[in-house]
């Protein structure tokens, strides 16, 4: 914070307050906030009638000025009033790209000396390079993941439903006590679109079928996805296949330290163009980044994209996930996680061997 010039960081309940300050609390219309200083103690906003669990929330080392606010106040005004007593009201104050809008507007409202700035560079900054305790947790998450996938693969009958398969891999996560399991199912052409269809469907021989998503353990994400043929694949289905292997493959080998993020995705990009799809983000070919930053969020900062000149450094953590969309066929989607290590990659999850070979 002294490097980026900030007198205070002003946070809402999510995954940045979670990992700063350990303390866990949902969105709603009733502000709960925490104010970082640069300098002095940590300091809360909290309605009156939760103070008391607050409290039990908010950890000596994290501070305990826990300050309420009756319904009939202004919780923006014990935000300025913290900021004056830090000695930043006039200071740059910076604020998350996820504070919802009429909190901000509330704080700045009560707040006007202050200059405020995205608090970006440190909130994304910091949560991009994980810990060896991070990268642990998710580990475990993207092991439970793979387990809940062989369970649910394992169940494939011909005219199930998308739905079935979702239930019945859902039903492995809670017995192995997962927490937040989530899939996307997908069958034959609906494949192709990249996050699904609400359209129902029913499995056939031959149709493709594509799993996505994941769980977490404490907070930290899996994301992967493995893509199969029900029956007997055709020729056009194992070629596109082994081509997206070939993309996966080439993505990762591109992803060393101090490469930028945006040559990951030129890399998979380029075989999957070099294949005859695309060109760019053309379909068929691949319509989406190549990868994304996992943490905390199954989505956030940075992102194997072109345009991004982010250097890779050791401790992030990304999924690699080129796709093969040809709409009106299928769509061929291999997607595991990976780790930058001072010696290179690791991915989280063996990549699938072959299109009837999902699991290493």
């Amino acid at each position: 914070m002294a490097e980026q010039r900030l007198g205070a960081i002003v946070l809402e309940g999510g995954s940045s307050m979670f990992y700063f300050t350990g303390v866990r609390w949902g969105l709603s219309e009733r502000p709960f906030v925490a104010v970082i200083p640069a300098k002095g103690e940590i300091s809360w906003v909290s309605p009156t009638f939760e103070e008391a669990r607050a409290r039990e929330l908010v950890s000596k080392p994290m501070g305990e000025d826990v300050r309420t606010w009756q319904e009939d106040e202004s919780p923006y005004r014990l935000v300025a009033q913290i900021l004056k007593d830090r000695g930043v009201a006039t200071d740059r104050i910076g604020v998350e790209e996820r504070m919802r809008f009429f909190v901000f507007n509330g704080v700045k409202r009560e707040a006007p000396s202050a200059d405020y700035v995205s608090a970006d560079p440190i909130t994304a900054g910091c949560r991009m390079i994980k810990s060896p305790a991070e990268i642990a947790l998710m580990q475990r998450a993207s092991d439970m993941t793979i387990a809940a996938y062989k369970a649910g693969l394992a169940t494939l009958t011909e005219g199930m439903t998308q739905g079935d398969l979702r239930n019945n891999i859902l039903a492995a996560y809670r017995a192995i006590g997962a927490v937040g399991g989530v899939v996307s199912v997908s069958f034959g052409k609906f494949t192709a679109f990249p996050h699904g269809s609400i359209t129902p469907q029913k499995l056939r021989e031959g149709d493709v079928v594509q799993i996505d998503d994941g769980c977490n353990v404490d907070g930290y994400q899996s994301d992967i996805t493995r893509t199969v043929v029900f029956g007997q694949a055709s020729k056009r289905q194992i070629d596109v296949w082994n081509l997206e292997k070939r993309a996966q493959a080439a993505a990762f080998a591109s992803a060393k330290p101090g490469a930028p993020c945006e040559a990951v995705d030129a890399a998979a990009r380029k075989v999957i163009t070099d294949g005859g799809f695309g060109p760019d983000y053309k379909v068929p070919g691949l319509p989406h980044r190549t990868g994304h930053g996992i943490g905390l969020d199954g989505h956030e900062w940075t992102n194997f994209v072109r345009g991004n000149k982010t250097l890779i450094q050791p401790g992030m953590c990304f999924s690699d996930e080129p796709m093969i969309a040809i709409y009106g066929e299928f769509g061929i989607r291999l997607e595991d996680c990976l780790y930058i290590t001072e010696g290179g990659p690791k991915f989280f999850t063996e990549p699938s061997p072959a299109i009837d070979r999902p699991f290493a």
